[in-house]
This record gives C-alpha cells, sequence and structure tokens, in this order.
C-alpha cells in the first residue's frame, strides 16, 4: 500500500497509467478494426485515445528542465562510455519534450497554423535518438557483467574448455555449439541477476518500434506499436512502484 500511495503521488506515475491506457486504445482500435467493429465504436475509441494524449503533453510540460538537470548530472560519470550515452540521450529527451510541448500548444489553438506533422515529426527524432542511446547503454553495461561474470567462472574451472582456434571449422561441430550454449547461458544468467537491466532492456527495446513507425522508418502497424507501448508503459509502471527495479544511474 505504501508503494501506491508514493507511486500515485507522483506526476510522472500518473503519465505513465494515461501512457498505458493510450497504447491499450491503440491496440483496442486495431483489434476492433480487424474484428469488423462497427465505425462509431472505433471512432469513440480513437478519440479516447487522441483525448489520453493530448493529457500526457500537458502532464510533461516542464520535463525539459528536469531532462536538463539530469544531463547536468551524467555528465559528471566517471565511465566515459555511460558519461556519452547518458548525457546526449538526456540532451535528446529535453528537445523531444520541448517539440512535444510546442505541439500541444498547437494542439489546444494557443499556437496557431503549427504545422503539427512537422513538430511531430521532428519530436519523435529526438525520441529515437534517446532510445538508440538508451540501448547502447543497456549493451554495454550487459557486456561489463558478462565479462565479470566469465573471468569470475574461469577462475573457479580454469580447465573448462574454448573455442578452437580453427576458424575454418563448420559453424554446427560440437565444440562450437557448446560455446554458444555456455555463452547463451551466461547471458541468461546475467539479466537474471540483475533486474533493473533486464527490464530497462526490454523497456527500451519495446519503445524504440513506436517512433521507427511513426518516422515511417521500420512501419510496424497500429496493432503492434500498440502492444509495445502498453508492455512498455506497465514496465515503467513497475519500476515506480518498485524503485531498486530502476536501472541506475
Amino acid at each position: 500500500m505504501d508503494s501506491w500511495v508514493r507511486f500515485n503521488g507522483q506526476s510522472q506515475a500518473k503519465e505513465r497509467v494515461i501512457r498505458a491506457a493510450q497504447y491499450a486504445c491503440t491496440l483496442l482500435g486495431y483489434t476492433l478494426q480487424k474484428g469488423g467493429a462497427s465505425s462509431e465504436l472505433r471512432k469513440t475509441v480513437s478519440q479516447l485515445e487522441a483525448h489520453m494524449s493530448l493529457t500526457r503533453k500537458l502532464l510533461r510540460l516542464g520535463n525539459s528542465v528536469e531532462a536538463l538537470e539530469a544531463a547536468k548530472r551524467a555528465i559528471h560519470l566517471s565511465d566515459s562510455v555511460l558519461r556519452l550515452c547518458l548525457t546526449i540521450s538526456h540532451l535528446n529527451r529535453a528537445m523531444y519534450f520541448a517539440c512535444d510541448n510546442v505541439l500541444w500548444a498547437g494542439k489546444t489553438g494557443l499556437i496557431s497554423k503549427l504545422d503539427q506533422h512537422k513538430w511531430s515529426q521532428r519530436s519523435f527524432r529526438y525520441y529515437l535518438f534517446a532510445l538508440i542511446l538508451n540501448l547502447s547503454r543497456d549493451v554495454y553495461e550487459l557486456r561489463l557483467l558478462v565479462e565479470c561474470e566469465s573471468r569470475y567462472r574461469a577462475s573457479k574451472s580454469p580447465s573448462s574448455p574454448n573455442l578452437p582456434d580453427d576458424h575454418s571449422s563448420s559453424p554446427s561441430t560440437p565444440a562450437q555449439l557448446a560455446w554458444l550454449r555456455r555463452q547463451l547461458h551466461l547471458l541468461v544468467t546475467v539479466l537474471y541477476s540483475n533486474p533493473p537491466l533486464l527490464l530497462d532492456l526490454l523497456k527500451n527495446s519495446c519503445d524504440i518500434f513506436i517512433p521507427l513507425d511513426r518516422l515511417g522508418i521500420y512501419p510496424t502497424g497500429q496493432g503492434f506499436v500498440g502492444a509495445c507501448g502498453l508492455a512498455s508503459s506497465v514496465l515503467s509502471i513497475l519500476t515506480m512502484v518498485h524503485p531498486w527495479l530502476k536501472l541506475k544511474p
């Protein structure tokens, strides 16, 4: 109960809940369309999705300042790769929120004759860059943990066989298959032992399909976008209810 009270008191948490509902409507609209539902029902769901999107934009007003503060903190990290990825990611998030604020002003009529499509595409580009950097950070941390676990295992069993040096041998040889199985088991073990990294990797992997679809780089359709958005929103809510699941820094 204490976790829920703390969660409900955060404006960002409310935005995540509305985001989950928005993408649930996206997925529902796609399902209704495929199921041959009435146009009136599909229109109602589409309008509800649009209202939720506008509400989210309102809740994100001023988030650019928070993203800039996060960038200022990230620039002091000792690890150069994390410093680069996180600082530029937060700067892209700040630009994404700024474009989103302008788009909100255009949708509400505060800025007349705004080219909403241009600003929407611009915001999704910044969002995509931020996600690419976040995924790069996840992969980097995963590689460090895998190498650390591999060294630990090697110290425990130094006589364990390694991949043969003969690169000309067929990839289906028993030795290479055994090496691949060990690497896969190592990867699964590391992810299982580090839930924050696993959740962040899954969340960013789901999120990246949204700007890819919106920008036309890799169209996946409303159904897939809705499912990915809903899944990443649920994972975000989970990290807010249980802060220890949030990847740091």
